[in-house]
């Protein structure tokens, strides 16, 4: 059952309310009432259904569009049966309390897993630690500690972010939050001098264990995000392909391939050894890897290894849009982050490349 379709239907039944998609989530859009504590006539909003754009999906949807149709028409709408409560309920509300009551609130419109506690714990939870849990939430005390953040810093506008979605869930205007975020971008960052593949060799014999040197060698040969490592088909990997397939993750699954294939076969990379780790969180399992890469005291951080790939995958000729699928990414935000690591050196042996130059 397609989305459009279904829209044509409940237009036909002059619903007033339609689906719409965002990324691979559905929600509902409708003319609403003005969330409590806002002195608006009602106007166009959106729900979160915390679902699927998938079959089943879209069954469900429909159900939850014609069950908002009809509390609009019999005006029995209320936004608390959409987990918006009135201020003065939460004036009685510490942070403390509200946070707890997001959090529940957050994990009902999408699964708990390792993907979404890890969002959570960096995105969310930590910063909200950082308010005074035993006061009362204001616009005043979150723009107060969004500002002790570096302005147009990544922490700005992740703060920014977090508080505001709090604002909006304990009914208090977010804008003046959201307009403290600044611009940050991933092209802000500076590059950093990033391990050469003669370095990335050499600081391999580093690792005594033999476990810690297969996840070395597999994070720098196909260019992983550190917590991948733990989310990948062994089976794949062992078929001697080259390919390597990431199963989860912070952007789903994907296909890599060796860069270059030497290392593989030299280190025998088709031969999985993984150390016996756990962790609650894809921020857990990297936490684990970049602890380990401390303990044996390599000159750079797991990271890095990935970033080397990206910058060796434009050395070696890969086309930058298969470079940013096998990395998971879109092209742009590929193109954004990696146009600052290209250094002379890269331009040089690219140039060099295509004039076929000793």
């Amino acid at each position: 059952m397609k989305l459009d379709k279904i829209n044509q239907q409940l237009k036909k039944k002059k619903a007033g309310v339609a689906i719409i998609q965002k990324g691979n989530r559905l929600y509902l859009q409708a003319t609403l009432p003005a969330k409590p504590g806002r002195d608006k006539p009602p106007h166009q909003q959106q729900l979160s259904l915390g679902i699927y754009a998938n079959s089943e999906g879209l069954i469900h949807a429909k159900a939850e569009a014609l069950h908002l149709s009809k509390l609009l028409a019999t005006q029995g709408f209320n936004w608390e049966l959409y987990g918006v409560a009135p201020p003065q309920q939460q004036q009685t509300n510490t942070i403390g309390d509200l946070v707890q009551q997001y959090e529940q609130h957050y994990f009902s419109q999408r699964e708990r897993n390792p993907k979404t506690l890890t969002t959570w714990d960096k995105d969310y939870r930590l910063t909200f630690k950082k308010l005074p849990q035993d006061q009362l939430l204001t616009t005043e005390v979150l723009a107060q500690t969004v500002s002790q953040t570096k302005p147009n810093s990544r922490t700005r506008k992740r703060y920014a972010m977090a508080f505001s979605a709090l604002a909006e869930f304990a009914g208090i205007d977010p804008k003046p939050i959201k307009a403290l975020a600044g611009h940050y971008s991933p092209t802000a960052v500076k590059p950093r001098q990033l391990p050469s593949d003669d370095q990335i060799v050499e600081v391999r014999s580093l690792i005594s264990s033999s476990s810690w040197q297969w996840v070395y060698g597999i994070l720098a040969c196909y260019g992983l995000r550190p917590h991948e490592i733990f989310l990948i088909n062994l089976d794949r990997l062992q078929s001697k392909d080259y390919c390597l397939e990431v199963t989860g993750g912070k952007t789903g699954s994907r296909i890599v391939y060796p860069l270059p294939v030497s290392w593989w076969e030299e280190w025998k990379l088709y031969e999985p050894n993984l150390p016996a780790i756990s962790g609650r969180s894809n921020s857990d399992l990297g936490n684990r890897v970049t602890q380990t890469f401390r303990r044996n005291k390599i000159p750079f951080r797991p990271y890095d290894l990935r970033h080397a790939w990206a910058v060796r995958s434009l050395t070696m000729g890969l086309d930058l849009t298969l470079a940013a699928q096998q990395m998971g990414h879109s092209l742009a935000v590929h193109s954004q982050i990696y146009h600052h690591w290209i250094s002379e050196a890269v331009h040089r042996a690219a140039f060099e490349k295509l004039n076929s130059l000793p």
